[in-house]
């Protein structure tokens, strides 16, 4: 009977000095766990800042360069986002009604933003003219709330262009996977190329090539979601698309010759 126990014994105390003896395994499980935390903090950092952003810009605008149009430059702009869609996104890999995908996605995040929240409710509350009579906290949240009426229903709607916007992003994504799929194939061709004939490696480019692949995607969202104007998607996605499927090429014509 002792035999087996101390077999057992044995060989936890082997797995034990082996998991002190080499603590990769532990560092690796970590570090792909927060790596994907910081990237997904990250993301929605990036997003927060693109929606403050593009009400700020609206807010300057309205008081600024387009004074006269006032709340109707987003409302406008919202419009312009849903006829786009219409007219151009007819089917996607990402869901076969994109129309219904973006309303679905811009009618959630209006709830969670702001129904959820009772701020519409808030809105209405302090929007209704008090009586003559009628004093107390709601009276002087009134007119608190009069001169910058417009500012913050600009504000809402903004906030619905953006969820249409982050939708149509959503939609085009394929476009990328295409363009990188083509990029792959073709500078893998020029790897090969480069390695039977002799080519020299250039690491610098390698480098600058693989570093500049994740920012261009990051600028291509961040960029859309805060235009204060109108601007169909493809004059944004096709280029950033472009640019992105290069620097891939680059990255995989420019890989080390033996792995």
């Amino acid at each position: 009977m002792p035999a087996p126990t101390s077999t057992y014994h044995e060989r936890t105390s082997r797995t034990m000095a082996e998991a002190t003896a080499d603590p990769r395994r532990r560092d690796v499980r970590q570090g792909l766990i927060s790596n994907f935390l910081t990237t997904l903090a990250q993301g929605v950092k990036w997003l927060l800042l693109s929606l403050v952003f593009s009400i700020l810009t609206e807010w300057i605008g309205m008081a600024i360069w387009w004074p006269d149009q006032g709340l109707d430059h987003s409302r406008g702009m919202l419009a312009a986002e849903i006829s786009y869609l219409q007219q151009d996104f007819g089917r996607s890999l990402v869901s076969s009604d994109p129309a219904r995908f973006t309303k679905t996605v811009a009618d959630k995040t209006y709830y969670v933003l702001f129904e959820a929240t009772r701020f519409t409710d808030l809105v209405r509350w302090i929007g209704v003219p008090p009586k003559p009579t009628e004093t107390g906290l709601r009276a002087r949240m009134h007119a608190m709330f009069q001169p910058i009426a417009e500012y913050v229903l600009a504000a809402m709607q903004v906030t619905q262009v953006f969820s249409v916007r982050l939708a149509i992003l959503v939609l085009a994504l394929p476009v990328f996977g295409l363009f990188s799929l083509v990029a792959i194939v073709d500078g893998l061709v020029k790897r090969d190329l480069r390695r039977w004939g002799g080519g020299r490696e250039s690491s610098f480019v390698y480098h600058w090539a693989k570093r500049s692949a994740m920012p261009l995607l990051v600028l291509t969202w961040v960029i859309y979601l805060a235009l204060p104007f109108t601007l169909h998607p493809s004059f944004v996605v096709l280029p950033f698309a472009t640019l992105f499927a290069l620097s891939v090429a680059v990255t995989a014509s420019t890989f080390k010759k033996y792995l």
